[in-house]
């Protein structure tokens, strides 16, 4: 791929159990909301990873799918990056007291030991291999056409892996850390020492170039991972020396109003790629910082503003919503795909940035207005002027509040847009809110948990930031090399002492459960009909009538109004049964249509009585 730098320098699925869509559901209680949200949350990302996920079933232990939709779209894979962000939401949760996620989170360590190891088209451990974005869930190399390399994947990897090792060596455990987490570790930092300043694909997979969010996380991981070395009795010279650089890249993204999400796109460059981007290097320590573009900074509150906007007038859901006030937030308004629509995490992205500058307010004990965050300033408290206003001050405390009440506005459109159970897909319709895309989306599920983490402002540990944060004089697209071996010990101990709660945490024994002779699964699908007609759903079992469309098993529809056009039928299935399926509409003279190609496909779950499958007439 191309160097960057120097040309830089010349210019500068259906859904879970239960589920049915409530398209204008009022939010009620937002507290409330969350307090069953986030345990919806936390089940729905142990369902998609492999070992016990009960639709991770065939996914190695430890293998994170991005969701269980294996058609339109098949994202019954597992992608480095989501998996890392998904997993350091969980070790997160650990280091909080849940200590029941230990087994998930060593699984996951382990998986990602031989994932480094897997040859594929990017390459092999030392040759550019670990850019690979996405593997089978059997940890086989994906061989088909894809936006490779992606480079936010090893830095990810490498942060979450350092979050748990932090928390081995506070509790005693610095031997497995050094045996286990290092290596992997140190393999990571030195793909991102030398690949930094290479193009590569953006965390959307479609812009080839240089990415903001990758630029921005490559920094923090450089500096955390040189202590984290330093901590294991290692070095990392290659993360010395290249951090400065990074940063002194990282600012070429600013373009004095907003923060340009990448080099190497025809787009505006507004995207929430930026708003994550600052929300994933957010330091609690840190400063209002607009160097690493902290989410208290002038640059990433101007940016919010310009990025949450750019959707204002997007989508019909937004029509008549001030500036101000929160809306549903997309990935970039040139989106395309699926026909462009809000993101739940992206919504959500758009509320943690909020909470976390507003931790950083109240630890420094004030606040900063300057003309480049004015505009956001004066959009939720219209008196705002520039200056500092401490946290003494009438002024602080109302624009405190507006911002809180501003942050809490995103979650409640992700309150009001998921599903009544709580599940989410990967989007929500722009016309009338309802899923969209691949069903029970891991990362939005971590994104729910993160952005609740952070309005309850639990916060991550310090990443280093503050000693971090000078940009050198001079600009280098510079490069080093690094040390790559295989990680090949995986061996954990069977208790692991956790000195700040005076508890020993002891490994579960038994992945069994109780297993069903068969499973009561509901097919709900969303199809509009005419009075007369009926859907039935044809399939290659006996229970589907084995595609004969005389024997398919017909719908109900007592539950389809003007606003929700819903049939359903719940049939007892053999556990573990996988088969193909397709959804038929029967006219009133008795002609058939079918749905169109490819067939659905569809395995009943372990360790369930009961699942629910939703779809859309296709």
């Amino acid at each position: 791929m191309a160097r960057i730098w120097t040309s830089l320098c010349a210019v500068t699925l259906g859904y879970a159990a239960l589920a049915t869509p409530q398209l204008a559901r009022a939010a009620g209680n937002l507290d409330t909301w969350l307090a069953s949200e986030t345990t919806v949350a936390r089940q729905g990302i142990l369902d998609n990873i492999g070992g016990n996920g009960v639709y991770a079933a065939s996914a190695k232990p430890g293998i994170v799918i991005a969701s269980p939709s294996t058609d339109s779209p098949d994202y019954y894979y597992t992608w480095t990056r989501d998996s890392a962000l998904t997993l350091k939401v969980l070790i997160d949760l650990f280091k909080n007291g849940d200590g029941d996620l230990l087994d998930v989170i060593e699984e996951y360590i382990n998986a990602q030991a031989y994932i480094q190891t897997v040859s594929n088209p990017s390459g092999a451990l030392s040759s550019g291999g670990l850019g690979e974005p996405k593997f089978n869930v059997d940890e086989t190399a994906f061989t088909g056409s894809w936006g490779r390399p992606q480079r936010d994947g090893p830095v990810l990897r490498a942060t979450a892996l350092i979050a748990f090792g932090q928390w081995l060596i506070d509790n005693g455990h610095t031997a497995q850390v050094t045996d286990i987490i290092w290596p992997i570790v140190r393999n990571d930092l030195s793909y991102v020492a030398q690949y930094w300043n290479n193009t590569g694909f953006d965390l959307w997979e479609e812009v080839s170039g240089s990415s903001f969010f990758t630029i921005a996380v490559q920094h923090r991981a450089l500096v955390e991972g040189s202590k984290f070395a330093s901590q294991v009795g290692s070095s990392c010279a290659y993360c010395d020396s290249q951090a400065p650089q990074v940063l002194c890249f990282l600012q070429s993204f600013w373009t004095g109003s907003y923060t340009l999400a990448n080099f190497g796109s025809s787009r505006t460059g507004k995207d929430a790629n930026t708003l994550l981007g600052s929300i994933h290097t957010f330091d609690p320590e840190a400063g209002c910082d607009d160097t690493t573009f902290q989410p208290c900074s002038a640059r990433a509150l101007a940016n919010h503003k310009v990025v949450t906007d750019s959707f204002r007038s997007m989508y019909t859901l937004n029509s008549g919503i001030a500036e101000g006030e929160a809306v549903s937030v997309g990935r970039y308004p040139e989106d395309s795909y699926y026909n462009g629509n809000p993101w739940y995490l992206c919504t959500l992205a758009a509320a943690e940035l909020l909470y976390d500058a507003l931790y950083q307010w109240n630890r420094i004990g004030s606040l900063t207005i300057s003309s480049v965050s004015l505009p956001f300033f004066k959009d939720v408290y219209s008196s705002a002027a520039t200056g500092t206003y401490s946290s003494s001050s009438a002024t602080y405390s109302s624009i405190v509040g507006a911002v809180k009440t501003y942050a809490d506005g995103y979650v409640s459109l992700v309150e009001k847009y998921a599903m009544t159970n709580g599940s989410m897909s990967e989007q929500f319709s722009k016309s009338d809110g309802s899923p969209l895309s691949a069903r029970d989306l891991t990362w939005s599920y971590a994104a729910l948990l993160t952005a609740n983490m952070r309005r309850n402002s639990i916060v991550p540990v310090a990443w280093g930031e503050t000693s971090a944060s000078s940009v050198p004089a001079t600009c280098k697209p510079t490069s080093a090399t690094g040390t790559y071996s295989t990680a090949t010990n995986t061996n954990w101990p069977s208790t692991l002492t956790s000195g700040s709660r005076t508890a020993t945490i002891t490994r579960t024994t038994s992945t069994s459960c109780p297993i069903p002779t068969s499973v009561a699964v509901t097919f709900e699908l969303i199809a509009t009909t005419v009075l007369g007609e009926t859907i039935k759903l044809a399939g290659s079992i006996d229970e589907l009538g084995d595609w004969d469309t005389s024997d398919a098993v017909a719908l109900r529809s007592d539950k389809y109004t003007s606003s929700n056009h819903l049939w359903y039928v719940t049939v007892n299935l053999p556990t573990g049964a996988s088969f193909e399926y397709k959804y038929i509409r029967v006219e009133s003279d008795g002609t058939i249509e079918w749905e169109s190609d490819p067939n659905r496909s569809y395995t009943v779950p372990a360790c369930s009585t009961a699942a629910t499958e939703n779809d859309t007439w296709k």
